[in-house]
């Protein structure tokens, strides 16, 4: 009786982390390529992802990022990490046609692959990654466009501070699709500097006074227009959503500055690859099919649950 109760002690404390008993330790290397600049402060729930999912499975992961966002500067990324040999590559698909050449050439090397965040399955289908881990972008879009709809949203702003990636371009369209009208000129390229978001949003308000509807594509462009809105006195005048969570946007949740953020769960998109390729590596398991981290909505009714853990895990 003693050592079934030691027994079964062990395995609980095995279940709920207490004991690290992994079947084998080879300490392997993933890199992650992502295209994000710098400046991003978005892809730190994506970086610390990475730090749980390497301390847990006893693994090195290199995170590797272009300094200014610059696509180009990241094939080149890709293609130090396919020289490097390691045991598996995580990339973002910022640019399909940028990106496919250095992504199947790592393949080709026998490298294994996983694709996350931006891009699509198909693409990532395409490349022959083994899935891909992220959000359908123009079907969340569309799902924060039906919402608009709803509430009788007729003219809107995209505010898109990366319009060099297609994935923040899809996030427009599917937006614009569910309100049934034409893209055009409703979605602006800011950039990332967050005056110039700011005065862009402003001036487009100003020169477009009809427009009741406007939809950020994440912190970087959102918080600066709830600088415009406040500073325009439109702050919960205007139906208002964003991509992604910040501690910026949880308190315009609360404040009812936005209506919601749509959540694509980045530590999801950070964690799973590394746990993935490394179960892969060492038992050749992996699952057939991708996984879709978003979209999820966060709004009034759940931002308490999710707020602070803004910008490390959610």
């Amino acid at each position: 009786m003693r050592k079934t109760l030691a027994a079964l002690a062990v395995a609980s404390l095995a279940l709920a982390g207490g004991l690290a008993v992994p079947a084998h330790a080879e300490g392997e290397r993933f890199v992650f390529v992502s295209h994000a600049p710098d400046s991003d402060s978005w892809w730190n729930t994506i970086k610390n992802a990475l730090k749980v999912a390497s301390s847990q499975m006893g693994v090195t992961v290199e995170y590797r990022n272009p300094p200014t966002g610059d696509l180009a500067d990241m094939a080149r990324i890709v293609e130090q990490a396919t020289a490097s040999n390691p045991a598996g590559i995580i990339s973002t698909i910022a640019d399909f046609n940028v990106l496919k050449g250095p992504l199947t050439k790592a393949i080709e090397q026998g490298i294994p692959v996983i694709t996350v965040n931006s891009g699509t399955i198909e693409q990532s289908k395409e490349i022959g990654a083994l899935l891909h881990v992220g959000q359908p972008e123009k079907d969340a879009g569309f799902a924060a466009g039906e919402r608009a709809k709803a509430a009788g949203v007729k003219k809107f702003l995209c505010v898109n501070h990366y319009i060099t990636n297609p994935a923040s371009v899809e996030r427009c369209q599917g937006f614009a699709e569910a309100l049934g009208v034409d893209l055009g000129n409703q979605m602006i390229d800011t950039g990332l500097d967050p005056s110039e978001v700011k005065n862009k949003v402003s001036a487009y308000l100003r020169a477009n006074p009809e427009t009741d509807g406007i939809i950020a594509l994440g912190p970087n462009s959102a918080e600066p227009t709830i600088a415009a809105l406040k500073e325009n006195g439109m702050a919960g005048q205007v139906f208002f959503g964003t991509f992604d969570l910040s501690a910026g946007i949880s308190a315009a949740i609360k404040d009812g500055t936005i209506e919601f953020a749509i959540d694509q769960q980045p530590y999801l998109q950070g964690y799973l690859p590394v746990v993935l390729l490394t179960n892969h590596a060492r038992y050749g398991v992996i699952p057939p099919n991708a996984i879709n981290s978003g979209p999820g909505f966060i709004t009034k009714d759940n931002i308490a649950l999710v707020e602070k853990l803004a910008g490390e895990y959610r």
